[in-house]
Formats: C-alpha cells, sequence, structure tokens
C-alpha cells in the first residue's frame, strides 16, 4: 500500500466528480473508489466527503437522491448532471496545465 497524501486544494471535487461519471454511486461507494484507484494514497473521510457533495450539489454539478441500500439501509446516491460533466471536464483541463506546467519545472536544468 502507498503512504497516504494530503489532497491538494481544489482536487476533491474533481476527483468526486470523475468517480460519479462511471455511474451514480453512495458516498461510500465514492470514497472507496478514490481509494482503490489511487492505490491507497487518498483516503476521503465523511468530514470532507459529505460537504463536498453538497457543496457540488448545491452547484448544480451532482444530483442526490435516496434510496435504499442492499442491506435495506436508506442512501443518498449521487449522480453527475450535465453541468457537472462540463465542471469535470474543466477540472480536467484545467488539471492537465498543471501537470504540465509542474512536469516542465521539475524537469528543467538546475
Amino acid at each position: 500500500m502507498a503512504a497516504r497524501a494530503e489532497l491538494l486544494k481544489g482536487t476533491l471535487n474533481m476527483l468526486i466528480l470523475r468517480s460519479l461519471e462511471l455511474g451514480p454511486r453512495h458516498a461510500v461507494a465514492i470514497a472507496e473508489r478514490i481509494e482503490r484507484v489511487t492505490e491507497g494514497t487518498f483516503q476521503v473521510r465523511p468530514g470532507s466527503l459529505f460537504p463536498a457533495l453538497q457543496r457540488l450539489e448545491a452547484r448544480g454539478f451532482v444530483q442526490g437522491e435516496w434510496s435504499a441500500s442492499a442491506g435495506g439501509r436508506r442512501v443518498r446516491t449521487y449522480a453527475l448532471t450535465a453541468s457537472g460533466r462540463l465542471a469535470l471536464d474543466q477540472e480536467l483541463s484545467q488539471w492537465a496545465r498543471i501537470v504540465l506546467a509542474v512536469t516542465n519545472v521539475l524537469g528543467d536544468e538546475p
């Protein structure tokens, strides 16, 4: 397992939206996917995840709906909206520019 790392400011929204691009998920499934695909580098805690989901829902990027889980418990399932898909595309484009810029600096001769 990789060492855990702090999420950079602004990346949590992108990771949530990307997780929802694959289909509707409840909060625990979103957190589990992020931890799984980052091989444990990022572990999103409820204290960060739920406020982020609420902000994304308030901005119209995700839509939450109550449903029953396989175990019969009520869970809130989130789906990506058309606005959320557009926001994700913009976030991914911005992220690509950031990665390129940092890569250029790190690869620059001293």
